[in-house]
């Protein structure tokens, strides 16, 4: 936990964190979730909001045995708090007994769960006295055991039933601190050089990447105020790359960055080419970022607030050479770094997400022009987010050539995927891509 947390008592994180847990159920983002958190607490309750939705399989286990029905929902997620913190002693972040106890005490604190107070400390007390036994009968139980929701274990299971495991393995690690250096203001050696000299230690591995050894906040990165560097994953930085291989790098061309928000594509777009870039986003404050972030790196895009699947509303008819389309999906490729997300996210999802993409993918084709190309991509893991609905797309656009691409990408965690070949790039988030070209008439 971190030293600051300290001084503030375990019973008022463990309550925080209980209401952010019940807040995701209930269909909150994470991140809105912990923005809504008191800026002292905010540090500590997330480091035990990440822990717990990395272990709540367990959790929900275990509750099942403690308790003959589902407690009220306040109640449920504070006993889910101190039974995902708890039952392995390798990863327990506090002594159990005083887990136990400051679990009861928030219970006893706030109004919700008051009444369940002598409920929650029977099952915990119990919990305590037979947990060996407790842990070992939910070894049988999937979700238990792999930490995420059944129906997402069984649709991994029949669409990679090779690599299913390995996959839900490494979305349970940790996601390193990835780096991607600006290489309009320094190289990538002599950033390298700056993190050295910083006492922040760092491997260069592709390109203008750079990963962490070990996290560290922002403010302590190099000239990150002066846009020396944006903090982006390595699965995702292969976007720019990808989209602008092979294109005449002049002045006069035309890239269009659909759902563009926070903007690190955007960025990387503009880093690597001196083409006009477009960046849409259909969310007003999320288009803030966006610009902000351009700030800070000192590059310039034409930002627009619109829906990127009516380009009547915003197109002004001028066709792009390029356009990059992060379509909106699941993000069931990044619960590395968002691990709520398998939590929040159900399977109905799939199949509405999978709409709003065929939807953008057909507004925005008509924008392209011939010879032109797309960059069709989203962070999902699912088929149907991705090669089912490029297939798709194929068979209905005759005119639409698939380059080469990389496909979905799972994620993966240096020390998870040891029996994997080395393709070069061994620690990223999931992500689907797929280069689409336009064919020239006749």
């Amino acid at each position: 936990m971190n030293p600051q947390d300290v001084q503030i008592p375990l019973w008022r994180q463990l309550s925080a964190t209980a209401a952010v847990i019940q807040a995701v159920r209930e269909g909150v983002s994470g991140t809105a979730a912990l923005d809504s958190v008191a800026p002292e607490l905010r540090p500590g309750v997330q480091a035990l909001a990440f822990h717990v939705w990395r272990n709540m399989g367990r959790a929900q286990a275990l509750r099942k045995l403690l308790a003959a029905k589902l407690p009220p929902p306040a109640a449920d997620a504070l006993l889910c708090v101190a039974l995902a913190l708890a039952w392995s002693d390798a990863n327990a972040p506090y002594d159990m007994f005083t887990l136990v106890n400051q679990t009861v005490e928030a219970a006893k604190r706030g109004a919700a769960t008051h009444a369940q107070a002598n409920f929650l400390n029977a099952c915990l007390r119990r919990f305590l006295r037979e947990r060996e036994t407790l842990v070992a009968s939910t070894e049988a139980d999937p979700v238990a055991v792999w930490n995420h929701p059944g129906w997402w274990i069984k649709r991994l299971q029949k669409e990679q039933p090779s690599r299913w495991r390995e996959v839900l393995e490494a979305a349970n690690c940790h996601a390193p601190m990835t780096l991607r250096v600006n290489v309009r203001q320094t190289t990538p050696s002599a950033y390298l050089a700056a993190l050295l000299d910083a006492g922040i230690a760092a491997t260069a591995t592709q390109g203008a990447t750079i990963v962490l050894n070990q996290p560290v906040g922002v403010q302590r990165l190099p000239g990150f105020e002066r846009g020396l560097v944006s903090v982006q994953d390595t699965a995702a930085q292969m976007a720019t790359p990808l989209l602008l291989d092979g294109l005449t790098q002049t002045g006069s061309l035309r890239i269009l960055d659909a759902c563009a928000a926070p903007g690190g594509k955007t960025a990387h777009l503009l880093e690597l080419s001196q083409a006009h870039v477009l960046a849409l986003d259909i969310d007003p404050a999320r288009t803030g970022r966006i610009i902000d972030n351009l700030s800070r790196l000192g590059l310039n895009a034409e930002v627009v607030t619109a829906d990127a699947s009516r380009p009547q509303d915003w197109w002004d008819g001028q066709p792009f050479d390029a356009i990059l389309l992060d379509a909106p999906c699941t993000a069931s490729g990044i619960v590395r770094r968002h691990p709520d997300v398998r939590w929040l996210r159900r399977e109905s999802d799939i199949a509405q997400l999978a709409v709003i993409q065929k939807r953008m993918l057909n507004a925005l084709w008509g924008l392209l022009r011939p010879g032109g190309r797309m960059l069709y991509c989203t962070c999902s893991l699912f088929l149907a987010e991705g090669e089912g609905q490029v297939q798709t797309f194929l068979t209905h656009n005759t005119d639409a050539l698939l380059l080469p691409s990389p496909g979905h990408l799972m994620p993966q965690n240096v020390a998870k995927t040891d029996s994997l070949p080395d393709n070069g790039d061994r620690d990223h988030d999931g992500f689907y891509y797929a280069l689409l070209q336009k064919q020239l008439a006749g």
